[in-house]
């Protein structure tokens, strides 16, 4: 018998909604380790869960579910009825805990695992899926949202990392040509058709909503795709950059960091780091403060950098707003030093600087490494889904393969 492999990865967005409910440092990640994206391999006995944890502004107890939605590759929940999951979907009234009374920003805080037996929710798909906290009453009222991948593991992928340089075109500077050869090699079992195979997608580290695709539709000169005519494929993305490590903001420290309004750092201005190796970051993850501390209270913490030259914008992305580039995370232009304020709970943080045009509110030219370097050396993890779009029940996009490698 043909054992099956569930993993799950979930990532998140909260909304702000003009409700008496505000839902804040909403984070999703599997075993003991928070920083991770939060992937699980579940073995036979179903013991891999998804941790999902967040704050509540309330003034009493939230009156909240979870409701949990298969989607199609593109993040839309399915209309088929067949795909509704129903009776296994939601998680009612959830539990919370009360916050000490020093965190002023919140009042309550929920832990919880999923999937959960005795709240008989299950992941029965493989492929994309949301989450959405909402009104135990009414459910058209969400709170905050997440995504998150099931995977049942049916074919087993085989992967390469090499270095090298792209050849499209002259860089300056030189480093903007270092990038990493991915190549997904595999056998597809006897089961599955070659026609419906779909794509390889690419997600480094934390960044969920950039992947790399490599499709079977058509090749470039970086993304192509190999069919031996019988059951052997590869699949090749040639334009990894590694970037660089994160830079890392720790408020964890009440000496260094004592009161509301504090600085991400003690020199308080940031430089390029194009030509400064970093010491190892979290890989894009985050480490809360314990919600049950006394000092687990938020902070208004101001990011400035000044950049060697003139810039059209610069956004700050990061851990805290799940590596989305976003227009209400502009950096304020003061003589060419730039800054922004927003609020965050104690803890640590990677994040970085992105050089934008903004466009009436439209980002344009994103670009990751000007401000902060490319290196062979920067160590990565690379998530590696494979999709297949499978026939049944009205057809619907399906992972049927899974891989995670780590670069350097």
């Amino acid at each position: 018998m043909k054992i099956l492999f569930p993993i799950f990865l979930i990532l998140f967005t909260i909304p702000s909604l003009p409700h008496d409910i505000q839902v804040k440092s909403l984070k999703a990640y599997s075993g003991n380790d928070e920083t991770s994206l939060p992937v699980i391999v579940q073995n036979g006995n179903g013991s891999g869960k998804i941790i999902i944890e967040f704050d509540v502004k309330s003034v009493n107890v939230p009156n909240m579910n979870i409701v949990f939605r298969f989607c199609d590759k593109n993040w839309s929940p399915y209309s088929n009825i067949f795909f509704q999951n129903q009776g296994k979907n939601t998680a009612y009234n959830l539990r919370f805990t009360q916050l000490p009374n020093t965190v002023l920003e919140a009042n309550y805080h929920f832990t919880g695992s999923f999937p959960d037996s005795k709240e008989n929710v299950e992941f029965p798909f493989s492929g994309k899926w949301r989450f959405y906290l909402t009104d135990t009453q009414d459910t058209s009222i969400v709170y905050g949202q997440g995504k998150f991948y099931v995977v049942y593991q049916e074919v087993a992928l085989s992967d390469s990392l090499r270095h090298e340089q792209l050849e499209d075109k002259i860089y300056f500077p030189s480093d903007l040509q270092k990038v990493f050869n991915i190549t997904t090699f595999f056998n597809l079992p006897n089961n599955f058709q070659p026609s419906y195979l779909d794509e390889v997608e690419i997600v480094e580290n934390h960044k969920i909503d950039y992947p790399y695709i490599v499709g079977t539709k058509f090749n470039t000169n970086t993304r192509q795709y190999y069919w031996d005519g019988n059951r052997s494929f590869r699949f090749i993305a040639r334009d990894i950059r590694p970037g660089n490590e994160y830079r890392e903001t720790d408020l964890r420290n009440t000496n260094i960091f004592p009161g509301k309004n504090v600085n991400a750092h003690r020199e308080t201005v940031e430089y390029s780091r194009f030509y400064k190796e970093e010491p190892k970051d979290l890989n894009g993850g985050s480490i809360f403060t314990n919600y049950n501390d006394n000092y687990a209270t938020y902070l208004n913490v101001t990011f400035t950098i000044r950049p060697p030259s003139e810039v059209p914008g610069i956004i700050l992305v990061g851990a805290f707003n799940n590596w989305k580039l976003s227009p209400s995370y502009e950096l304020t232009n003061n003589y060419g030093l730039y800054s922004i304020t927003i609020p965050l709970k104690r803890g640590i943080y990677d994040y970085q600087y992105v050089v934008v045009d903004l466009n009436s509110g439209d980002i344009e030219n994103a670009d990751w490494y000007i401000l902060e370097g490319n290196s062979w050396e920067t160590s990565n993890v690379y998530h590696i889904f494979l999709y297949y779009h499978d026939p049944n029940f009205g057809g619907y996009d399906k992972i049927i393969g899974y891989k995670k490698i780590v670069s350097n």
